[in-house]
């Protein structure tokens, strides 16, 4: 979904795999000559990227990834909570934040709307003329879109077990993007779409048989984590599973209903449906849960040495200490865990302590990163986002229509 702040210990994980699991940019980049796609381990690979960012300060996480022939490097935000996959494109390009010698360039690869890919951005019938080229435009929760059109080039990975390949996959060149809101947009040279739709780069890799339909992420609380694509990550015990709503008209990893615990007790927010969106820096809730969850604080933190900093616009609902607080650790104490409780799935539940719901600012201030998201449009919406995912594994798997999590440290991936 995009919606960003600028815009409003289970496994061990072992050195020895982080280095060969991640995919090996130097050989990637170096490699020219295209490999077969289509006949690769029998649905049993993976592969991991690196992550970099966070949620404070600098608002999202990222990965690099080749793409084209020769392959280059581009950084995209990575989003969950939707499926096409775009680049800021050269074509020439409005709205683009990034150089013009870092933009993506077309050569002749645009997708046209014959491409059963094209159905997947268009509702039908999607173009007057089946040679003309398939256009697309993707607009986000946070008022932000790209314009584009769809392309196809080749993206080269490389698998846990060494092996490299290049399918060709499609993506979105986008041309005309917009950034509202008064922070400056992210320098990222696109999006990475993760979401469950045909359009999506798992679906196309799983389509072409390269991996099973499953990604997951691990975001680190002190920044960076890993992403993977494939099912050989998944910890072989200790993970919490519940399904994912299963929708024709809406591509999202949605689950509930969920009943929210303050401090292990129950409170009047029941029944919450819930998007899980790496493309969102912070959780949102409905008005009238975002209401019952502040009153909660509120009450609670009556007679600790915390009041309102009104000054501080990082968040909305921001609170001082009697000095600048320096990290989470000099304020946790003051704040009670919350638990989400998913009453259709036995024993599951997701753990939210304060480090995954609050963030401390550069003015020295703790923040509530649960906002409010009726206030910005989001209506009854629910979202999970980065800040209450951190220090988790969590699992996108496609097949078993289920998500699942476990506490980790996100250093590295490590193979079940």
């Amino acid at each position: 979904m995009a919606v960003k702040s600028r815009g409003i210990l289970l496994f061990l994980l072992l050195s020895s795999i982080f280095s060969t699991s991640f995919s090996d940019t130097d050989q990637i980049l170096n490699s020219k000559k295209p490999t077969p796609s289509t006949s690769v381990h029998s649905l049993a690979s993976s592969f991991a990227f690196q992550i970099k960012g966070n949620v404070y300060p600098i608002g999202y996480y990222t990965v690099s990834l080749a793409i084209g022939n020769p392959p280059r490097l581009y950084d995209l935000d990575i989003d969950t909570g939707s499926d096409l996959t775009w680049l800021q494109c050269d074509a020439p390009c409005k709205g683009c934040t990034i150089p013009q010698n870092r933009l993506y360039k077309p050569r002749g690869n645009v997708v046209k709307c014959v491409d059963p890919l094209c159905t997947g951005v268009q509702s039908a019938p999607p173009c007057a003329a089946a040679n003309e080229q398939c256009d697309y435009e993707v607009d986000y929760a946070d008022h932000g879109s790209s314009l584009g059109v769809l392309v196809r080039d080749y993206i080269p990975v490389k698998f846990t077990n060494g092996s490299l390949a290049r399918p060709i996959l499609g993506f979105g060149c986008g041309y005309d993007q917009t950034h509202p809101g008064q922070n400056p947009p992210p320098s990222t040279a696109g999006v990475l779409g993760l979401g469950n739709g045909k359009t999506s780069i798992v679906s196309q890799l799983h389509s072409l048989g390269l991996i099973r339909n499953v990604i997951g992420h691990c975001l680190s609380g002190r920044g960076g984590g890993f992403l993977f694509f494939g099912d050989q990550f998944i910890p072989q015990s200790g993970v919490v599973w519940t399904p994912i709503f299963q929708s024709s008209s809406v591509q999202h990893y949605k689950t509930g209903p969920a009943d929210l615990l303050f401090d292990g007790k129950p409170t009047s927010v029941k029944g919450l449906e819930l998007i899980f969106d790496s493309g969102s820096s912070y959780t949102y809730f409905n008005s009238r849960a975002h209401k019952a969850l502040v009153d909660l604080i509120t009450n609670d933190i009556k007679g600790k040495p915390l009041t309102r900093a009104t000054a501080d616009s990082s968040l909305p609902i921001c609170w001082k200490g009697p000095k600048a607080f320096k990290s989470l650790h000099d304020v946790t104490g003051n704040f009670k865990p919350l638990v989400l409780s998913f009453t259709k799935s036995k024993n599951s539940l997701l753990q939210v302590p304060p480090e995954a719901y609050l963030i401390v600012t550069k003015h020295g201030n703790v923040c509530l990163g649960i906002l409010d998201g009726t206030e910005i449009g989001l209506g009854n919406i629910n979202i999970i986002g980065d800040i209450s995912l951190q220090d988790k594994i969590v699992i996108y798997d496609n097949e078993k229509q289920q998500i699942g999590w476990a506490s980790a440290k996100c250093d590295g991936p490590s193979k079940s």
